[in-house]
C-alpha cells in the first residue's frame, strides 16, 4: 500500500547519553523544539534520541545543550527509525481513526491509497443516537464501490454507530424532504433530544433544525397557561412541542402537509405525553377551516410564511387578538461603502439591524391592512421585538418578528 509519500517518515532527533536525557528533554520542551509527537527512543549502547522539530533544530542548539544545559555532556543529530507515537498522538479524533482504519481496509484489498482520497473522506457528519449522516462530497470516487457494502461496515464501526446515511440536497417539493440514503441500517427513524423535548422522526424523509435551539428555548419561557396557539408549519413538532412541555400552551392546532413529519409529529405528541392537548391539521393550512380561536400564531416557515398571514389573521380571536411569530429570510446586505476596518464590525451591525427594522415595518404595515380587510374592523398592530434566529447564509439573516394585534374596538 502506498500513503501520502512515507506513511511513517523518519524523525529527526538530538542523540545523547540517558544520564544527560532528562536535562535535555526539559529544556528542549520548554523551549518548544521538542517533537511531542512522538516518544523517545533508547539505545543499546545507553544513549536516548530525542524527537525534536526539524525546522527549529541548529549548531546553536547543540552547542547549548552541551555548555549550558549539561555541561559536559555530548550530543549530535540523528534520526528515529520507525518512529513510535506519544501516548498523546495515539488519542485519535474520530476523523483521524476512520482514516487509519479505511487506510487498512484499502490495504486489505490491494488497492493503493491515493492523494485525492484523503479529500473525498468526512471530516464532519450529523450524528444521531447509533446512527449518522454523512455530508453529500464525500465518498464520491469509484473506487469506494469496489468495497461494498464492507465499506459502510468500518465506516460505522469507526464511528462507533451501527447505521449510516447520507445526505445529499434538499428536494425542491414544497415540504422541504431531505433528500438522505440510508446506506447501512433498516430504517431511519432516530430519536433526538432537545431542550428536555423527544423528537423522533425518520431523517430519509424529515428534516431537523438543530439550529433553532434558542427561538426553541425562548418560546418556551413563555406562560401559555390560558392560551390557544396555532403552529401554520408543525413539522416534527419544533415550536409545537416547546408550546405544549413547556410554555404549558392550553391548546395547540398544529398544521402540516408533509405526511412523514405528521407521521413524526403524531407520534412525537404521543412519546411527550401532551397529545391530549393538540389538534393534528393535515393538509395545506390555506385550506383550514378554523379562524377566531387564536391567541398565538407561529409562522415558522422559511425563506418566509407570507402565504400565511391572510390566515393567520383569520385565526386571531377576534375581540381580543393576539400575538404573530412572524419568520423570515433578511438580506441583510447594504453595500460597503464609506467602510473601513476600525469601524467595520460596528457598521455592519447597523446595517443588520436597519435591514431587520425595514422589514418588520413593511410586515406590520402589511399585517394591518390585511385584519382589517379580514375582520371587517379597525386594527391596531406593534412590533414587539425582532430577533435573530439564526444566520441562514452569507448576508441573510433568519429572523423572526413578534406582532402584537388588536382590535382596536377592544381597546
Amino acid at each position: 500500500m502506498e500513503l501520502d509519500d512515507d506513511r511513517f517518515p523518519d524523525v529527526p532527533a538530538v542523540l545523547t547519553h540517558s544520564t544527560f536525557s532528562q536535562k535535555y528533554r526539559e529544556h528542549l520542551q520548554n523551549a518548544g523544539i521538542l517533537d511531542i509527537r512522538y516518544r523517545a527512543q533508547k539505545l543499546e549502547d545507553g544513549t536516548v534520541a530525542l524527537p525534536v522539530l526539524k525546522e527549529k533544530i541548529s549548531v546553536s542548539v547543540l552547542r547549548e545543550l552541551m555548555e549550558a544545559v549539561a555541561p559536559g555532556s555530548s550530543c549530535r543529530e540523528t534520526l528515529i527509525k520507525n518512529p513510535v507515537l506519544s501516548k498523546r498522538a495515539r488519542v485519535q479524533s474520530p476523523a483521524q481513526k476512520l482514516r487509519m482504519d479505511l487506510c487498512e481496509l484499502l490495504e486489505h484489498h490491494g488497492i493503493l491509497w491515493r492523494r485525492n482520497l484523503e479529500h473525498d473522506l468526512p471530516h464532519s457528519w450529523q450524528r444521531h443516537g447509533d446512527l449518522v449522516v454523512l455530508s453529500g462530497d464525500c465518498f464520491c470516487d469509484p473506487l469506494w464501490k469496489q468495497l461494498g457494502m464492507e465499506l459502510w461496515v468500518q465506516v460505522a464501526s469507526s464511528l462507533g454507530v451501527k447505521r449510516v446515511a447520507k445526505q445529499g440536497q434538499i428536494q425542491d417539493d414544497g415540504w422541504r424532504t431531505p433528500n438522505v440514503t440510508l446506506l447501512l441500517g433498516d430504517d431511519g427513524w432516530v430519536e433526538h433530544v432537545d431542550n428536555g423535548i423527544r423528537y423522533s422522526f425518520d431523517v430519509t424523509k424529515c428534516m431537523f433544525s438543530a439550529g433553532n435551539i434558542a427561538e426553541k428555548q425562548r418560546l418556551s419561557a413563555l406562560c401559555c397557561s390560558k392560551e390557544t396557539v396555532v403552529d401554520l408549519y408543525a413539522g416534527i413538532g419544533y415550536f409545537t412541542l416547546p408550546f405544549l412541555v413547556h410554555a404549558a400552551a392550553a391548546f395547540v392546532h398544529a398544521c402540516e402537509w408533509n405526511p412523514h413529519a405528521v407521521e413524526a409529529l403524531r407520534k412525537n405528541l404521543e412519546i411527550n405525553q401532551v397529545s391530549h392537548r393538540c389538534q393534528v391539521h393535515e393538509g395545506d393550512n390555506r385550506e383550514l377551516r378554523l379562524e377566531d380561536v387564536a391567541d398565538r400564531v407561529n409562522l415558522g416557515l422559511i425563506p418566509t410564511s407570507e402565504a400565511g398571514y391572510p390566515i393567520a389573521c383569520k385565526l386571531l380571536k377576534k375581540k381580543s387578538g393576539g400575538v404573530l411569530h412572524i419568520h423570515h429570510n433578511v438580506n441583510c446586505f447594504l453595500g460597503k461603502q464609506g467602510l473601513d476596518a476600525e469601524d467595520a464590525e460596528e457598521k455592519l451591525c447597523s446595517w443588520r439591524t436597519l435591514a431587520w427594522r425595514k422589514w418588520a415595518e413593511s410586515v406590520e404595515i402589511k399585517i394591518q391592512s390585511m385584519l382589517t380587510e379580514v375582520q371587517g374592523t379597525p386594527w391596531q398592530t406593534k412590533v414587539l421585538q425582532v430577533k435573530k434566529v439564526k444566520s441562514y447564509a452569507p448576508h441573510v439573516d433568519h429572523v423572526v418578528l413578534d406582532l402584537d394585534c388588536r382590535p382596536l374596538s377592544g381597546l
